[in-house]
C-alpha cells in the first residue's frame, strides 16, 4: 500500500491544498494520515477516492453530497459522469485504473475515446497528458515497476493493434526504418508514428527499443530505407547529439528526430542537412505527405 505526500496528491489529482485542508476540517471522507511530527500523507485508498472525488465535483457534484455517498456510490456517479467527461476527468479515471490493474476500466475508456476522435488523437491528447502525470508518481517512486509496465504494454497493445488492421502496403511503396537508439526504451511515441507511417502507405521495418548502432547499420544496408526516424526521451543533449551525430556518420539515409525534452530543430539540423526535427504527430503526417523519395 502506497503512501503519498499533499504535495503530490495535489500534482496528482490537480485539487489545491487548502481545499485538502478545508475538505478535512468540514467533512467525514477525508482523514488524511499524520506522521510522528505531525506531516499529513495520504493512502492508496485515499488517492483513488480523491481522483474519483474530482471528477464528480468538476461535473455539478457538490462537496456535501459527495460525503453522504458510499464508496459504491461514488463509483457508480464516476462511472456515468464518464460517458460525457473531460480530458481532466478521463486522465484520472486512467490514474486509478492503473492504480488498480484495471484492464477493463483502461480499456473502456480508452474504445470511447478512439470512437470520438481516433487513435492519433487519443494517443497525443489523452494518453501522452496521462504519462506525463503519472510521471509525477515515476518521478517519486509512488507506482510499482508492475504498475508502470501494465499501462505501457496496455498502450503498446492497443497501437499495435491498430496497425495490424491497416491494409497492405504496396510493395513498391517508399520503405522507412524505425528505432529507438542505444540507451532509449519508451517506445509509445516511436509505435505512434508507426502506425502514422504506416497509415499514410509506407512499408515500416520497425526495430523496436534500444537499437544498437551496428545492427541498425546492417539493417540500413540490407532494406536500403528512403527514410530513417528515432525518437529521444533522454533529458541528456550530449548523448542525444552524439546519438544523432553517430547515425548520420554511418549512412547517408535522411534521420528523422523527434521528442527529446532538451532538443531544438536547430540544434538537430546543425548536425547535418540529412537531419530533419518534427514536434509531434501532425508534423510528422505532413512530413510524410512532402517527402520526395529520390529515384
Amino acid at each position: 500500500m502506497g503512501s503519498y505526500s499533499m504535495a503530490q496528491v495535489v500534482s496528482i489529482t490537480g485539487i489545491k491544498s487548502h481545499t485538502l485542508r478545508k475538505w478535512e476540517s468540514r467533512y467525514s471522507f477525508l482523514t488524511p494520515m499524520r506522521t510522528e511530527t505531525n506531516i499529513r500523507y495520504y493512502t492508496e485508498e485515499q488517492l483513488k477516492a480523491l481522483l474519483n472525488i474530482g471528477i464528480l465535483t468538476r461535473n455539478g457534484y457538490r462537496i456535501s453530497q459527495i460525503d453522504k455517498m458510499s464508496p459504491e456510490a461514488i463509483y457508480e456517479a464516476v462511472s456515468q459522469t464518464m460517458t460525457s467527461g473531460s480530458k481532466e476527468d478521463e486522465i484520472n479515471a486512467l490514474i486509478v485504473a492503473m492504480i488498480n490493474f484495471d484492464e477493463a476500466e483502461f480499456d473502456k475508456i480508452f474504445k470511447s475515446e478512439i470512437v470520438k476522435a481516433g487513435l492519433v488523437s487519443t494517443i497525443t491528447h489523452l494518453i501522452y497528458p496521462f504519462l506525463r502525470q503519472v510521471g509525477v508518481l515515476w518521478g517519486s517512486n509512488k507506482v510499482m515497476p508492475a504498475q508502470e509496465h501494465f499501462i505501457s504494454n496496455l498502450i503498446r497493445r492497443k497501437i499495435f493493434h491498430s496497425v495490424e488492421l491497416l491494409a497492405p502496403c504496396n510493395k513498391n511503396a517508399p520503405k522507412m526504418v524505425l528505432f529507438l537508439s542505444e540507451g532509449e526504451c519508451h517506445e509509445i511515441a516511436l509505435l505512434l508514428a508507426y502506425y502514422i507511417t504506416r497509415s499514410s502507405g509506407w512499408n515500416v521495418f520497425y526495430l523496436g527499443q534500444s537499437v544498437p548502432y551496428e545492427n541498425l547499420e546492417k539493417v540500413v544496408n540490407a532494406v536500403e530505407p528512403d527514410l530513417l526516424m528515432t525518437i529521444y526521451t533522454s533529458n541528456d543533449l550530449e548523448r542525444t547529439e552524439g546519438s544523432i551525430q553517430t547515425i548520420l556518420e554511418m549512412t547517408d539515409i535522411p534521420l528523422v528526430v523527434s521528442g527529446g525534452p532538451v532538443i531544438k530543430v536547430n540544434q538537430v539540423e546543425a548536425l547535418g542537412q540529412n537531419a530533419s526535427y518534427l514536434k509531434g504527430p501532425g508534423d510528422l503526417v505532413q512530413f510524410l505527405q512532402n517527402f520526395q523519395v529520390e529515384a
